[in-house]
């Protein structure tokens, strides 16, 4: 290929050119795009913390507003950080928040039509009647003010849905209207993003929960589970079991008097009435030995009619030795 060559137009349309709808066909560029991203499926837990998250919110919500509200999820998917900021509209509002327990942060967006809504039904609208909406001014310091205390319903619903999983506490840090001065972590770092709708009769809007990956690392493990409590492969039950066969099983002790390195031609040599002298004197200690494993100390003796041995102190260590 030669380096200096100028891709023609139609060549960069055709790199460029998205993949046709509804088919698994992709383009190059494309796979390269999006292989650095990961699957938020691959966490199945979330699913099940946004699912408790929806139930809570349809609670606290109807409490909040003293209206019949239905919280619903759009989708759940994994971006880049960076593709994100550039779709939010500019009239949405942006709550910075801070996991305390994993010392990183997450970001809440509330749309345009789901702050009129509240601030319609808060201030006392009247039912069938839809929010008005101004575009193009800024809130007013009450508008930010009743969106910030519908923050921080929705941040306690969130803390409360990771419960179960992992303490911990969602903090407003800071409220936005600016998508530049939100940079909670690199442009290019993967996060993942759940879509709810918040249906309050004729009235409401959509908020939007961005956590990056890099957050929910602390409790990567946990997230990994197919359901709440897997142990990832173990059975309690059959742990106990084999505890409990273990403890029956009978094991073989030898009791080694000395340890001599013989070369083997001394072996091959050795015949009947040979005698090899042991290096202890009378009275000194044995090791009783499993396989290889030294495990104890004792004292040799007779009991009865029968040799016996007795423990006098565990081995802490275990050396590996010859066979006596």
């Amino acid at each position: 290929m030669n380096p200096d060559r100028v891709l023609e137009q139609e060549e960069i349309d055709a790199l460029m050119r998205p993949g046709e709808s509804g088919t698994e066909t992709r383009t190059g560029m494309e796979r390269v795009i999006s292989s650095g991203l990961i699957s938020y499926e691959r966490l199945p837990m979330l699913e099940i913390v946004f699912d408790r998250l929806v139930r809570l919110m349809s609670t606290t919500l109807r409490n909040f507003t003293s209206d019949n509200v239905e919280v619903s999820i759009e989708g759940i998917m994994s971006l880049r950080f960076g593709d994100y900021l550039n779709s939010i509209p500019l009239s949405s509002m942006l709550a910075v928040t801070k996991a305390q327990q994993w010392d990183n942060y997450g970001l809440l967006v509330v749309d345009s039509a789901m702050i009129y809504s509240v601030v319609d039904v808060l201030l006392g609208g009247r039912r069938g009647t839809a929010a008005m909406r101004i575009e193009g001014r800024p809130y007013t310091t009450i508008e930010r003010t009743l969106v910030e205390r519908l923050i921080q319903v929705v941040l306690h619903d969130l803390s409360a849905a990771f419960e179960p999983l992992a303490p911990v506490e969602f903090r407003f840090e800071r409220l936005e209207v600016n998508p530049r001065f939100t940079a909670i972590t690199r442009l290019s770092n993967a996060a993942v993003l759940v879509k709810l709708r918040v249906e309050m009769e004729d009235r409401g809007g959509k908020v939007e929960l961005l956590l990056p990956y890099a957050t929910l690392e602390p409790v990567r493990e946990l997230l990994l589970q197919q359901f709440m409590g897997e142990k990832f492969g173990r059975d309690t039950i059959w742990e106990s079991h084999l505890a409990e066969e273990l403890r029956q099983t009978e094991v073989a002790l030898d009791v080694v008097l000395d340890d001599q390195p013989l070369s083997l031609s001394t072996v091959i040599g050795l015949k009947v009435g040979d005698r090899i002298m042991l290096n202890v004197g009378p009275g000194a200690p044995v090791r009783l030995r499993c396989g290889d494993v030294t495990l104890f100390e004792a004292a040799l003796g007779r009991r009865e009619n029968r040799l016996a041995v007795r423990i006098e102190r565990e081995l802490l260590t275990a050396p590996k030795g010859d066979a006596a």
